[in-house]
């Protein structure tokens, strides 16, 4: 069964940056579309990008231009880089997986994820 390990939490104060970190095991990531979520306390859950199989992203407004998600083929890693961190990013962040197909398959992304990793905490000071 698909695995996801997330890394890469922390605490920044306002402007910094984070890095985190989606480690696929038993699929390579060409094969799934993959996403990142966050859950501030008392919110519900929002996604924050989306990457399909050949690795092109969507962003949430909120995030646009100050994310970035990248697949790793090599590493089979899925990263999502932060900067310009704002207290309004603090949250758990989670990286989602969908089913896996075939390497680079071209069709859309499923609206739902499969699989789900821990949970990473990302918390953003004034």
């Amino acid at each position: 069964q698909l695995q996801l390990v997330e890394s890469g939490g922390g605490s920044v104060q306002a402007g910094g940056s984070l890095r985190l970190s989606c480690t696929v095991s038993v699929y390579r990531v060409s094969a799934v579309c993959m996403g990142w979520f966050r859950q501030a306390p008392g919110k519900e859950r929002e996604e924050v990008a989306r990457t399909d199989r050949p690795g092109r992203t969507s962003y949430a407004d909120a995030v646009k231009g100050r994310f970035s998600a990248s697949k790793d083929n090599h590493e089979n890693t899925l990263y999502l880089q932060m900067d310009r961190l704002k207290p309004e990013d603090t949250a758990m962040y989670y990286c989602a997986s969908s089913l896996p197909t075939y390497d680079w398959d071209p069709r859309p992304c499923p609206e739902r994820f499969t699989y789900w990793g821990q949970g990473t905490q990302v918390t953003v000071s004034s």
